[in-house]
């Protein structure tokens, strides 16, 4: 059976049996910002305690923040101002596949599945910054952590903290300690 078909026939099944009503704004007032990988599916919210509700949950690939004004950004902008949320965790994952990301090989591909060499060249910055690879999982972290408190589209009040999960054992370790860097004054959510 193909698979649009299989997620249809799941998906009939599901909603007859779905009973818990939630709103769009996020209970536990929290911004999830991770990478994309399969291996979070279903396992990195549990992880965390939460539920269907609890949060507003940001993927792309190696949770990176390339655009200051981007589609992230962009996210967390309405998830803050719109939806009431009060602190960001950006959460990043070991064995992350975008620190062993072959920007070369990945260009190749992309020219032999059609992509023409000028939509490629014409991405700005390059290729390789527009991707957002790294080689250092934890330092991504930290560097994201960095960009989103120095954005002046973030509030100072919204702290930022960064934590790295393990996808094999769920355990999950705190890099940055958001609650310091709140201004003086400011109240812990």
């Amino acid at each position: 059976m193909p698979l649009l078909h299989e997620v249809l026939e799941h998906n009939a099944h599901w909603v007859q049996e779905r009973n818990r009503a939630v709103t769009k704004v996020p209970q536990k007032k929290v911004i999830i910002f991770t990478c994309m990988d399969t291996r979070l599916v279903d396992f990195l919210e549990p992880a965390l305690g939460l539920r269907r509700g609890d949060a507003q949950m940001i993927k792309n690939a190696g949770n990176t923040l390339v655009d200051a004004g981007g589609g992230v950004v962009r996210s967390l902008v309405v998830a803050i101002h719109a939806l009431g949320c009060e602190e960001i965790f950006v959460i990043g994952h070991r064995d992350c596949g975008m620190a062993q990301l072959d920007k070369e090989a990945l260009r190749i591909k992309m020219l032999e599945s059609g992509v023409p060499e000028e939509a490629i060249n014409a991405l700005h910055p390059t290729l390789g910054e527009w991707l957002g690879g790294f080689h250092d999982p934890l330092g991504n972290v930290q560097h994201v952590v960095q960009l989103l408190r120095d954005n002046p589209l973030i509030p100072k009040r919204v702290p930022v903290h960064g934590l790295m999960f393990d996808p094999s054992s769920g355990v999950l370790q705190v890099l940055v300690d958001g609650y310091p860097a709140l201004p003086a004054g400011a109240a812990q959510p």
